[in-house]
């Protein structure tokens, strides 16, 4: 199993948004995301600070992708 690099919560967005994400709405520093098969992705927003790498194992889980489709996007 590879690595998770540390990223920003902008990247891991775009990444989703690439697969066919879209932001439903934003709750606190919270931005839910919906795939139009019903899936749902919990991001946290924290302007400047990397998403760690557990949060980030847990997002990917939630998209239904491995990570290393992730990691190619």
């Amino acid at each position: 199993m590879s690595r998770l690099p540390a990223l920003k919560p902008d990247e891991v967005i775009r990444k989703l948004q690439s697969v066919g994400f879209q932001i439903d709405h934003i709750t606190g520093s919270h931005y839910i995301l919906r795939h139009p098969d019903g899936r749902r992705v919990v991001v946290p927003y924290h302007a400047g600070r990397d998403i760690k790498r557990g949060v980030l194992r847990a997002i990917i889980r939630q998209s239904g992708l491995t990570v290393e489709e992730f990691l190619r996007l």
